[in-house]
């Protein structure tokens, strides 16, 4: 489930239903979001409202996480309580990434039975930061000259991201911002995309592709 309606959480649902997410409840402050619903709705709203929720339900928070498996917070502060928690699966994964508090701190979760945690926070493990994703995204449009940055694209950045975790823990699920290896393969993944999907204006091999990745950030061309 997802915690905030606004522009992350659609996109968050948006992208979960584009790799198979067959199953999730959006809330706002209104309740769940469901087809049909009056109070707090827009049109980006009603959009969703349709391909999400297939079981149309209805209620508050405590409602929309019973027996759910994720909760991903894009909300405020302290919005989530050990008690709720409790309503949810077994383990279950927990990212609250409200800033700079989180809708529950990870010392509370934990106690409650939570199995994975991320927030946005550089002071507890697994941050979850936009800065993973955007400067090798842009840097891999641009490098190819893309018209657009479409899905493809985007599912590249987060597999990128993924992959440079050889082997994940609980408490080591997402990279480092810090971690200089994040740019050039998120770079180098939304380049390739580009081209795959025909967005790009300049045709790149993978080498040349590596090689002006490696002179852009600092490195020095190959011999």
């Amino acid at each position: 489930m997802i915690l905030g309606a606004g522009a992350a959480g659609i996109a968050i649902a948006k992208f979960l239903i584009s790799e198979g997410a067959k199953n999730i409840r959006l809330v706002d402050r209104h309740g769940i979001i469901y087809p049909g619903r009056k109070d707090g709705m827009n049109p980006e709203k009603e959009k969703i409202a349709s391909i999400i929720n297939p079981e149309k339900e209805k209620g508050e928070l405590k409602d929309a996480l019973k027996d759910a498996h994720v909760f991903i917070g894009v909300s405020q502060a302290n919005l989530l309580s050990p008690e709720y928690i409790k309503l949810m699966k077994k383990d279950p994964i927990i990212f609250a990434m409200a800033n700079p508090v989180p809708e529950i701190m990870p010392e509370v979760a934990q106690k409650v039975g939570v199995r994975i945690i991320g927030t946005g926070r550089s002071d507890y493990p697994n941050q979850i930061n936009n800065l993973l994703a955007f400067p090798g995204v842009f840097r891999g449009a641009l490098l190819v000259r893309a018209r657009e940055i479409n899905q493809e694209m985007k599912l590249s950045a987060s597999f990128a991201i993924a992959s440079l975790i050889e082997e994940p823990r609980e408490d080591y699920l997402i990279p480092s911002p810090l971690d200089k290896r994040v740019v050039p393969k998120v770079a180098e993944e939304v380049a390739k995309a580009a081209i795959r999907t025909n967005v790009a204006r300049t045709f790149k091999t993978e080498e040349e592709i590596r090689k002006e990745l490696k002179i852009m950030l600092g490195g020095e061309e190959d011999e």
